[in-house]
């Protein structure tokens, strides 16, 4: 599958998501768009918050063979990973780890810590959508 199909797969989704929260309060309205991955150095922000959305964010990751993302925690957020391709593990804090293959999709709940390796032997390539989350 090329980047350009993956956009016409990715955009029209999160648009989606972007309509499903339009009732959160926000700086400006969000916009549709449609824009190309082309992300030389792995990691490459794609939507950055207001005035774009009502709070999510996303991006598009590569790690080579053996690279991992690096523990960290979204905070009050939750995390959604669209693997697009290769194979990796998804690890938790306190959890079993999550291995998973392209195509997959891996939730993680608000303030979790955790981290992302490619445990294949091709690149991993995965799109992150990260969203305030609603928390009773």
């Amino acid at each position: 599958m090329s980047k350009t199909s993956l956009c016409f797969w990715i955009v029209p989704a999160m648009y989606l998501c972007l309509r499903s929260v339009s009732s959160l309060p926000q700086a400006a309205a969000p916009h549709p768009l449609a824009m190309p991955l082309a992300c030389p150095q792995g990691d490459c922000p794609v939507l950055k918050g207001a005035p774009q959305t009502a709070g999510m964010r996303s991006g598009f990751v590569r790690l080579l063979r053996g690279e991992f993302v690096g523990w960290h925690t979204t905070g009050k957020n939750e995390e959604t990973l669209v693997v697009l391709r290769g194979k990796g593990k998804a690890l938790i804090e306190g959890q079993p780890e999550l291995p998973f293959v392209a195509p997959a999709l891996v939730y993680i709940p608000p303030a979790t810590r955790h981290n992302v390796t490619n445990t294949g032997q091709a690149p991993l390539e995965y799109e992150y959508v990260v969203a305030p989350a609603k928390v009773e």
